[in-house]
Formats: structure tokens, sequence, C-alpha cells
């Protein structure tokens, strides 16, 4: 017996698994990278989507596929723990597991919260990613709102970081 398939429901096929979040080519809603933050961070704290909005750039930037990015992250004096890093591990697929995603022992430069080195694995392109310690009391004051503010207040924070190419 032979199956015969129309190119229309193989069209309709993917547009519904497309819908469903079972198409591997999908983009996260704000709500579904809140979901995702917390299950991984254990809250949706404000550090959290300055990672994310990092990390989507360099995906976008470096043209990388999923899991295409090593992540170099380097914490500042000030921030309690890496938190940024988790946001960063997030959008990119990165992880200590895979051996792509490193919280280096050595701190920021003085005056940065943060330091963020993020490559491409194929192409060995590079990005420096830098949080000033000014953005420390501004980020943890959103942190008084809800998730969603949280992440709509990161997305749209003009100066949020800086960004040149890794050395």
């Amino acid at each position: 017996m032979e199956i015969v398939v129309k190119k229309p429901l193989l069209a309709v096929a993917a547009i519904l698994l497309a819908l469903t979040g079972l198409y591997p080519a999908h983009s996260e809603t704000r709500e579904q990278w809140i979901e995702i933050g917390a299950r991984v961070h254990g809250a949706f704290g404000a550090f959290i989507p300055v990672g994310i909005r990092i990390g989507l750039d360099a995906k976008e930037r470096l043209k990388a596929d999923a899991r295409g990015l090593s992540v170099t992250f380097y914490n500042g004096e000030k921030p309690p723990c890496p938190c940024v890093a988790d946001g960063v591990m997030i959008a990119t697929q990165a992880s200590p597991g895979q051996g792509t995603l490193l919280i280096s022992p050595e701190k920021a430069p003085p005056g940065m919260m943060a330091v963020v080195i993020i490559r491409n694995r194929k192409t060995g392109e590079g990005l420096k990613y830098t949080i000033s310690d000014e953005w420390l009391p501004k980020i943890l004051g959103w942190n008084k709102s809800g998730p969603a503010d949280r992440f709509d207040a990161a997305m749209a924070a003009e100066g949020l970081f800086k960004s040149e190419p890794a050395p």
C-alpha cells in the first residue's frame, strides 16, 4: 500500500507543529522566557532577562545555530551571584555540561557588573558584552515589579550593555 502526502498537507502540518511549540525553529514568547527562566534559575528575577537579551543579541549577530555558541562569564565584585549567566545560558543554549558555558574564577574589571564573551563555535567570531555597575541599582529596582514588567524593562533599556568584537 502506498501513502501519498500532498504538499498542502505538509504545509498545514508544519504550521501546526510551529503553533504547538514542537517545531524546533520558533521564537519564545515573553511568557515562555519567563517560564523557562523561572524553571532553570528557580525564580525570574531582574537579572535573568538581562542575560536573555544579551544571549539573543549574540545569537543573532553571530549567526549561530542552536548550541553553536560558547560563553565565558566574568562576574563583577558587587552582584551576589552570576544570575545574568543563567539568562545567557537559556538564550544561547550554552551549558556547563556541554563545556560551552564557563563562569570564570576571575572577576570583571572594576566598575563592571559583568563581562560576557560569546563566540560562534564554528567561525570563532566573538562579541564582548559589558554591563556597568551603574546599572545595578536600576536592575535591582525592576525586582519591585512583576516578571513581565522585568522582562519588558530589560528588553527596552537603552544602553543596558555595550558590545564590541571580542579580542
